[in-house]
């Protein structure tokens, strides 16, 4: 028994430390994203600005002859340090899949259900405000939610915040994530070309066939992951797909011993949370709010349709949709979590920032639409942090002063 309880507790330690660091480290990248951010838009309205531009506009070459990729330092960021980002996007993924909140089928649906009406609506909203034609391109903006920013707010609140409203932040996020990766590929495309696209899918089958042969170097994997980001950059599919695509086929469980998921999460995850994504605000955020820019985006449809998508369509979204499923018995809280709560985790929901950012450029390749949409993530985004900050403070000091009773029901 003595045995058993030690293994049940090695378990726990291998489910919960990664948390545990991957809480840590996205609260910590959310200080640093926030100072990324300031300097951005700091830069871009100073006198400057035609340095910012000048900087990411600059085109390297990197490799030689026929294989050689000249992009300019923007797209270098987003085409490829971003790549790594949704590496480690996936490697969570497959974590939370296999052996973390999400592998009880139970508890995975109340999150799951949660983050599709935080993304139906929202969508819903957008069109409704916007409309169609080129401008209705947009309307995989409001989608998603930022998890260092939102980690960040609640890292802030301390202890005061019950741990289940976390994990279910978590959750709901990570589903959201799934669901604009999905929206990413296959929306948010060029034109296929169907030879490079057979070259990744074979060099994905390389990757299956090395796991299957017990191949557990990760170094090994290196040079056929990186043709599968050369071929899916050259496929019409966006090249960071390649990275959530590897992420998921690494495997949650050890390795002859070794976690080998862990233990690249563990190295990568603070490259991205204090490199990577600072670096993407720091080269798309830079906004150039002079000449008017401000007041035009304040009467533009975009920004308001990414407003109201982040704001009311997450909140309603993922309150409404949370409290049906209560209502219908789908799903439970995780303990101690009071369904009050999860308005202000809704409210949360709608810091959109990072992927937002990455759909507003896939979305809009005029200049000005591309401004007016970041004038609404940058609005919406301050909005929901401080909505829901003072929503999970105040509807937390009622649950502690309430009489004790079930946790898991709506309320």
């Amino acid at each position: 028994m003595a045995d058993d309880r030690e293994a049940g507790s090695g378990l726990a330690q291998r489910v919960v430390d990664p948390l545990r660091r991957f809480v840590h480290d996205e609260a910590a990248g959310g200080v640093v994203l926030l100072m990324a951010t300031v300097a951005a838009l700091v830069w871009a309205n100073s006198p400057a600005a035609a340095g910012y531009e000048g900087l990411w506009n600059f085109r390297l070459t990197v490799g030689a002859g026929p294989v050689a990729v000249t992009e300019d330092l923007r797209h270098w960021v987003n085409d490829g340090l971003m790549a790594l980002f949704f590496f480690v996007v996936g490697l969570e993924i497959k974590r939370e899949l296999v052996v973390g909140e999400l592998r009880d089928r139970r508890a995975a649906a109340l999150p799951a259900l949660a983050a599709l009406g935080g993304v139906l609506l929202p969508a819903l909203l957008f069109l409704l405000v916007v409309g169609g034609g080129p401008e209705g391109r947009g309307w995989g903006i409001p989608l998603a939610t930022d998890i260092a920013f939102a980690v960040g707010v609640l890292a802030v609140l301390g202890s005061r915040i019950p741990a289940g409203v976390k994990l279910f932040l978590l959750s709901v996020a990570i589903v959201d994530d799934i669901i604009a990766v999905g929206i990413i590929a296959v929306v948010y495309t060029d034109a296929l070309d169907g030879g490079w696209l057979l070259a990744a899918a074979g060099a994905l089958v390389v990757v299956a066939v090395m796991r299957w042969a017990g191949v557990a170097s990760v170094a090994a994997y290196v040079p056929v992951g990186l043709f599968i980001w050369y071929a899916t950059l050259h496929s019409g599919v966006h090249a960071t797909i390649a990275g959530v695509v590897l992420g998921l086929m690494t495997p949650a469980r050890p390795v002859d011993g070794r976690g080998v998921l862990d233990s690249l999460q563990h190295n990568l995850h603070p490259i991205t949370a204090f490199t990577v994504v600072p670096l993407f605000a720091l080269a798309n955020a830079g906004v150039d709010l002079r000449g008017g820019a401000l007041g035009d985006a304040v009467g533009s449809q975009v920004a308001w349709g990414v407003l109201v998508g982040l704001l009311v369509g997450k909140v309603v979204g993922i309150g409404g949709v949370t409290w049906l499923a209560l209502r219908l018995r789908i799903g439970t809280l995780p303990t101690g979590m009071p369904m009050r709560l999860v308005w202000g985790v809704a409210a949360l929901a709608g810091i959109g920032f990072t992927v937002s950012l990455f759909i507003a450029d896939l979305a809009y390749t005029d200049p000005v639409l591309s401004t007016h949409a970041k004038v609404g993530i940058f609005a919406a985004s301050a909005v929901a942090a401080a909505l829901g900050s003072g929503l999970l403070i105040g509807l937390t000091r009622r649950s502690a002063t309430a009489a004790p009773g079930p946790a898991r029901t709506a309320e």
